[in-house]
């Protein structure tokens, strides 16, 4: 055969392969293709998969190109990808409907061209378990089937007489049918390794997925949610949420009694997002909460003290920000102390809405040796200090605008006679407003502290 005949005929078989593929890419998206992969076929998946392979054979030989008396095609594709991709069983019952069909339609070369395909499924079923059911890849499911093709042609010169006939025939089409088949199912594992590595990506995010999932769970676990936090005294109350921008955040707050009278309170901010932030924020509460306890030896000390544990094997140089406070409920008086946090809010309760000047110091972890110094304020019946991180000020919108200080003032003053809840939900009501959906850029964290009365005063 001349060239332009077998040029011709290669690019019928390839028009014929390419519709194979084609059809075959959409089953790859299909349930049933899902438990292909996943190994977890049953007979009533076996017998859907033998019946479409075994009529991609019927197809690959009617669009077969004629050529001396037999019939160059791509009917062996169908059945060695079945058996490749879904074991001998499959491969073969596939082969079998192909060889049928290309038995019946006659010819010098019936018999080995109906042998061929269910040798073609076969081999291929038990290309799959010897690989333990794994696709072979791109490189070796071409050699594969450039074997395949060999064998075929082997089959032709050995059962098709007149053995010069047999011979032409093999000289005329073995080229385009190599290639097309070889081309055919490159093209096939091409898809299926892309598949497979969608699927498994898939399967690591939803792993990470789960994985932050526990991790957000953990987190908002160890900041307290529960309010009133003490509900048996009267003289404060108090609110606190917290908003991570992602799954996990570097946001924190906290509160408990240290002693009878003295109620310690604090929030900070994490440098940084994620599962490091997290662990961080996770490490400086669990360092306050047991320096705190007791706290006699004074606030700024025991920051100091937590401020040395944080610095001590900080390789990551990882920091947080804090305001932490200790109330004394008899008198109203507030101790604290500000690592680089954000001066807090006094709302009185004539109405006046302030930022308190308060020094910024150094974040904690960051400079070991230092000592931080403690302020003084107090909160009459009525007051509330409002404490938060910069994801409230530093809220954005979809025009990058930001939300800034002068918003949140103004919503505080709106809220001044609501009580604490109050006080924090509107305000995270005002940031998301805002926002109006555009991504949060930080973790949001709001503490409200408001002093009702006196212990003993009403």
């Amino acid at each position: 055969m001349d060239m332009p005949t077998i040029i011709s005929t290669l690019v019928s078989l390839i028009n014929s392969a390419a519709v194979i593929v084609v059809i075959a890419y959409f089953l790859t998206r299909s349930p049933l293709f899902a438990r292909v992969l996943e190994r977890n076929m049953t007979w009533r998946d076996r017998v859907p998969l033998i019946l479409i392979f075994g009529l991609f054979s019927i197809y690959g030989t009617l669009a077969g190109f004629p050529v001396l008396g037999g019939i160059a095609s791509i009917r062996d594709l169908g059945p060695a990808v079945a058996g490749l991709l879904a074991g001998p069983v499959v491969g073969l019952g596939a082969g079998m409907i192909g060889g049928v069909h290309r038995y019946l339609q006659g010819g010098f070369t019936a018999a080995a061209c109906g042998i061929a395909p269910v040798a073609a499924g076969l081999a291929g079923g038990l290309l799959y378990l010897l690989k333990r059911k794994q696709f072979l890849g791109i490189g070796k499911a071409v050699l594969f089937m450039i074997g395949v093709e060999l064998f075929h042609m082997a089959l032709a010169l050995a059962l098709s007489r007149p053995w010069e006939q047999a011979v032409a025939l093999v000289e005329s089409t073995i080229i385009p049918m190599i290639a097309a088949n070889a081309l055919g199912i490159g093209v096939y594992g091409f898809i299926m390794t892309n598949l497979l590595k969608e699927r498994a990506l898939e399967k690591a995010k939803l792993t990470m997925e789960g994985e932050l999932s526990a991790a957000r769970e953990i987190q908002m676990s160890l900041v307290p949610k529960t309010f009133p936090p003490v509900p048996a005294r009267e003289e404060f109350s108090l609110y606190a949420a917290l908003e991570p921008a992602r799954v996990v955040g570097g946001d924190l707050y906290d509160f408990y009694f240290v002693g009878d009278n003295r109620f310690f309170f604090m929030i900070g901010d994490v440098s940084g997002k994620g599962i490091p932030a997290a662990l961080f924020m996770a490490v400086t509460r669990t360092v306050m909460k047991t320096r705190m306890q007791p706290a006699d030896k004074g606030l700024g000390r025991i920051v100091s003290d937590v401020n040395r544990a944080l610095c001590d094997g900080n390789d990551a140089s990882m920091f947080v920000t804090a305001f932490c406070g200790l109330l004394d409920i008899s008198t109203g008086e507030v101790t604290y102390v500000n690592a680089g946090h954000n001066p807090p809010v006094l709302v009185k309760a004539g109405g006046d809405v302030s930022l308190l000047s308060v020094a910024a110091n150094v974040p904690l972890g960051i400079v070991e040796g230092m000592t931080y110094e403690e302020g003084t304020l107090r909160l009459d019946g009525g007051d509330t200090l409002v404490l938060y991180t910069d994801g409230v000020t530093e809220a954005t919108n979809r025009q990058k605008a930001f939300f800034t200080e002068k918003c949140f003032l103004e919503v505080l003053e709106g809220a001044r006679r609501l009580s604490a809840q109050g006080i924090v939900e509107k305000t995270i009501a005002a940031v998301h407003a805002f926002a109006a959906g555009a991504s949060p850029a930080d973790d949001i964290t709001l503490l409200a502290l408001r002093m009702e009365r006196r212990s003993g005063r009403l």
